[in-house]
């Protein structure tokens, strides 16, 4: 018998690669070694300990001029999913971030990318840190090949990339991971 674990409800709002329709049926590949068999995320990538942005590769697409990544946990306890993670402008011949992009809004590389802002408020990977009983949360990373780079800086809001990537998306592509927090020592 399958044990039964706590789920919370879903936030309201759908996704944001739920509303974007990109120019090419094909779906992208995302993947980590940061996630584990069961599809749980390592330790060090949640705000519960190191907060590092997990490693992600993927393949490339025709055409690709830039990538954008956003990160969101549905599961959060708000009418909204919570986003964890903006990165948009990343050059088209890039297929993978390394652990750890650090937690600015301008990066030197990978080169001409840029991060938004969590909504921590700080720029770049805020990680999972779901509300200790509040169940099992999952985290969407959503990538995005797009035909040109989006001319926008740090301090915009999802909305406004969420608009800007529903006229450039290529093709788009998904990884789900999960976290819980820790239990009380």
């Amino acid at each position: 018998m399958a044990e039964h674990r706590p789920h919370p409800e879903h936030s309201g709002e759908a996704l944001t690669i739920m509303k974007v329709t990109p120019i090419l049926p094909t779906g992208i590949t995302l993947t980590s070694t940061a996630v584990g068999q069961d599809g749980r995320l390592a330790d060090q990538h949640s705000a519960y300990h190191d907060n590092l942005s997990p490693p992600l590769r993927w393949h490339s697409v025709p055409d690709v001029k830039a990538w954008a990544i956003i990160v969101e946990d549905p599961d959060a306890p708000r009418t909204q999913p919570f986003v964890h993670w903006m990165i948009w402008n990343i050059e088209g011949e890039v297929q993978h971030l390394d652990e750890g992009v650090p937690n600015k809004d301008l990066l030197p590389t990978p080169q001409a990318a840029i991060q938004g802002k969590n909504d921590m408020g700080g720029y770049g990977w805020f990680g999972p840190r779901p509300p200790a009983g509040h169940g099992v949360h999952r985290y969407y990373f959503q990538i995005f090949a797009l035909d040109d780079f989006i001319p926008m800086d740090g301090d915009t809001s999802l909305k406004e990339l969420l608009n800007a990537l529903k006229g450039a998306t290529i093709a788009k592509g998904e990884m789900m991971a999960t976290y819980e927090a820790p239990a009380r020592q």
